[in-house]
């Protein structure tokens, strides 16, 4: 029994069976949709302000956000002057974490500036090699504001690209069957994990989005 094999296995006998366990995780092949630059910005900053907060808070209170920062529209967020940022940091709109409010114009500039290189974000996210996940996260990581850790992971799954989550139950499914030993972080775990996944792809046809949800449902909670 192959490695996923054996993960879907434990999954399909939690669930009631392979058919039950299939149409809670899909398996339909993922096509990211085009966007406007606006939109990536809103979704990367959700995921930031999300992160290590409470999601309910940050979703009661996302129109004021949109409000406060101009529809996410790029030119504005990237030219955000002193003054607006001072005046954001007392906005009870939203949210008022300095740090996490600086990372707009920030990643405005850097969504920009792959426009610019790819014609649109959109482009350069459809380009990106579909088997190098890891390389996607670790660009954006350092390319962008706070995309570390899940934030980037979260985002790219909300804005509907074909994401692998390592989260709890996901890594411990990874390791359950022998593919790394502890939570991945360095580079080198991460691209073990890429190759896992291509394989797991090739063998099976699955997105990444579809064998994420399989090893997250594969652990006891």
């Amino acid at each position: 029994m192959s490695q996923f094999q054996e993960i879907f296995q434990r999954a399909s006998d939690r669930k009631g069976g392979p058919s039950i366990l299939l149409s809670m995780v899909g398996e339909e092949p993922f096509a990211i949709p085009k966007l406007p630059n606006d939109r990536y910005l809103a979704e990367m900053t959700k995921r930031i302000f999300q992160a290590g907060f409470s999601w309910k808070v940050i979703e009661q209170k996302w129109d004021g956000f949109e409000a406060a920062f101009d529809g996410f529209d790029i030119n504005t967020c990237r030219f955000m002057s002193p003054d607006i940022f001072e005046a954001l940091c007392q906005d009870t709109r939203i949210v008022r974490n300095g740090q996490k409010i600086e990372t707009v114009p920030q990643n405005a500039e850097m969504i920009f500036s792959k426009s610019e290189t790819m014609g649109s974000f959109f482009n350069f996210l459809k380009t990106w090699p579909e088997d190098d996940y890891v390389g996607l996260l670790l660009d954006l990581k350092k390319s962008g504001a706070r995309l570390g850790g899940m934030t980037c992971q979260y985002f790219l799954r909300s804005i509907g690209y074909d994401s692998f989550i390592f989260g709890r139950d996901g890594v411990a499914a990874l390791i359950s069957v022998g593919v790394i030993d502890k939570h991945p972080t360095s580079k080198k775990a991460l691209q073990t994990v890429q190759a896992t996944l291509n394989a797991w792809r090739e063998e099976t046809g699955y997105s990444l989005t579809t064998l994420s949800r399989v090893c997250a449902m594969s652990i006891d909670a």
